[in-house]
């Protein structure tokens, strides 16, 4: 399946905003209503609607039923050792069908320096397509249905000075995610709930490639759960936290690489607040806890932090 990963996956990233131009473009009209505020989620690091790290069944932009609308986000998470920028846009057919598009720059700090690659910057295309097979978060809300939505993410890990080191793993460059997510809204209780079931081979959300199989690793799917709650404080702002389950396939290929537990991964979580300063902007502020990331080139240290995230919808 990855041998068919289409050619905007490979796209330098000059020509990135040429992607997102014409995924915009292919809308043929904006959503004039639009959602309850911050019902609609705001944009995750891989450019689907949900949370900043996890995808809902929600589908992103303003648009409700007979619309379809457009969205745009950038992000930048910050933590001891590593940076990452992400950027992307997406659009929401008849509150149905979704697609979405991101570009992830990590900046590999300290890791790149000691594996003689200073400055090494890895560059993460990711394209998404999500579709709501059951519920309304709205409509339902007095029902204890979710809005259930199904969700795939094609994912390519352009070229860099790190294709040695993934090759000797055996971890590959293209990937593929398929999830399934269900988001609960008690409306009248101003709570959301949502829990999402992903099958992926990502190593650290397909940064450093997908898989592993020096050593025997296991080279396989695994099933991750992720859960999200938000609480909304007011009709424009909403709290909550995150946690999002991680694979740690690198960890057993490292040890056969003489690295002990130098790879491992740990998994994902944060505390967020969200404010919608108007119907069609949304800012984020969150608290990361990323877990171990190349622990054998950080000390062992977790990978705490602040990401921020900005979206405008219409």
């Amino acid at each position: 399946m990855t041998h068919h990963i289409p050619t905007l996956l490979r796209m330098p990233l000059a020509l990135l905003p040429l992607a997102t131009a014409a995924l915009l473009a292919a809308a043929p009209a904006q959503a004039d209503t639009g959602k309850l505020l911050l019902t609609g989620g705001v944009s995750t690091v891989e450019g689907a609607a949900g949370g900043g790290l996890t995808p809902w069944a929600v589908i992103g932009s303003q648009a409700t039923e007979g619309e379809t609308g457009v969205s745009a986000f950038v992000s930048r998470a910050t933590t001891q050792d590593y940076g990452l920028t992400v950027v992307g846009a997406a659009v929401g057919i008849n509150d149905r069908v979704e697609l979405s598009i991101a570009r992830q720059d990590f900046n590999t700090g300290i890791t790149g320096t000691l594996l003689g690659l200073p400055g090494l910057h890895l560059k993460q295309n990711i394209v998404g397509a999500k579709l709501r097979v059951a519920g309304d978060a709205v409509l339902d809300s007095d029902t204890l249905m979710p809005q259930i939505a199904v969700g795939v993410q094609l994912k390519n890990l352009q070229r860099s000075g790190l294709d040695g080191t993934l090759d000797a793993l055996g971890a590959q460059r293209d990937g593929v995610d398929v999830y399934v997510s269900a988001t609960k809204l008690f409306l009248a209780q101003g709570v959301l709930v949502n829990g999402t079931l992903r099958a992926t081979r990502a190593n650290q959300n397909g940064l450093l490639g997908h898989g592993a199989k020096l050593g025997g690793a296991d080279n396989g799917y695994e099933l991750q759960p992720e859960i999200s709650v938000a609480y909304l404080l007011s009709r424009n702002v909403a709290v909550g936290f995150e946690y999002r389950a991680m694979p740690n396939k690198l960890q057993r290929a490292g040890a056969a690489a003489g690295l002990g537990n130098g790879l491992r991964a740990d998994d994902w979580k944060d505390i967020f607040i969200a404010w919608a300063p108007s119907k069609n902007v949304s800012l984020t502020a969150t608290y990361v806890d990323l877990g171990r990331i190349v622990p054998a080139t950080t000390k062992n240290k977790k990978q705490t932090g602040v990401y921020l995230s900005a979206q405008v919808a219409f």
